[in-house]
């Protein structure tokens, strides 16, 4: 298993810890170095890959992780503390708010579009996301002069009941990655859509569900479709897709790792590196 060494302070030096079984068998041995050589690259900043996303000056945004940048290759993460009487929209407030001013200490101009990607949120917590978070989130924008970003706000649902499979050659298969349903079983009342962007190796086809609950962008549902697939491809301790936009991976690992193991937050020096990897 291999694992981060923690610091106290922030370091420009990145180490690993590696278990002695991970390097015992010989055969298997450059495919590891090359992965740490791989995460260590990307702790101290590097770009592994990238994808070719049309979004002019567009932030995408998950919680505590925001992706600034046209090539959608930098990171910007903040995590905050809540007890659990407080209210969430305190946090992702102050996250994006800090994501927008980093956003505009490197580029000197804030992003024409956002897209936040929401997980963690039931069909029955719908309409409170719509009537509450949002609003609360584009009262951010007032905080700079003349400032109106159009807006796109996607909740994930990753569980979810639904399984999808292939008929082919009359037989039944899992469905390939990047196989979307966009009806039939798609709600009535938001534009959504169910997203295979993982591969199946065996069994049944587990899609994640994607919900658009606030679109001023006026993107196209095709758009969404191949914005979120491709943002599936950007996880860089994977060398395929993922089954959740990388945002809300990278989200989950930050928060997993402060939580059970920091007990604090980061230094801020930190917040440009995806140190946690």
């Amino acid at each position: 298993m291999i694992g981060p060494r923690l610091m106290s302070k922030p370091s420009t030096r990145t180490s690993r810890a590696i278990n002695v079984r991970t390097i015992s068998q010989q055969q298997k041995l450059k495919s590891v170095a090359q992965k740490i050589l791989l995460q260590m690259n990307s702790k101290l900043g590097g770009e592994l890959w990238t994808v070719n996303v049309p979004l002019v000056s567009a932030m995408t945004h998950k919680m505590t992780r925001v992706v600034p940048y046209s090539s959608l290759t930098r990171w910007y993460s903040r995590v905050i503390f809540q007890t659990p009487n407080e209210e969430l929209i305190h946090g992702f407030r102050v996250c994006l708010l800090a994501a927008l001013q980093k956003y505009y200490e490197v580029n000197h101009n804030l992003p024409e579009k956002i897209v936040v990607y929401r997980d963690g949120v039931s069909d029955g917590q719908l309409k409170m996301v719509e009537q509450y978070e949002i609003p609360q989130l584009i009262k951010c924008f007032e905080t700079f002069p003349s400032y109106e970003p159009k807006l796109v706000f996607i909740v994930v649902q990753k569980r979810i009941n639904t399984t999808l499979y292939s008929w082919a050659a009359n037989s039944f298969g899992t469905p390939p990655p990047g196989t979307v349903v966009d009806h039939t079983l798609t709600q009535k009342d938001w534009v959504d859509f169910y997203l295979m962007a993982h591969h199946i190796r065996q069994g049944c086809g587990l899609p994640t569900h994607y919900i658009s609950l606030y679109n001023t962008a006026n993107l196209t549902p095709d758009h969404l479709q191949r914005l979120t697939f491709k943002m599936c491809h950007l996880y860089w301790n994977w060398p395929g897709t993922i089954r959740v936009p990388a945002p809300c991976k990278y989200a989950h690992k930050l928060a997993f790792l402060s939580g059970q193991y920091l007990h604090s937050e980061p230094a801020i020096q930190l917040s440009d590196k995806l140190f946690f990897l």
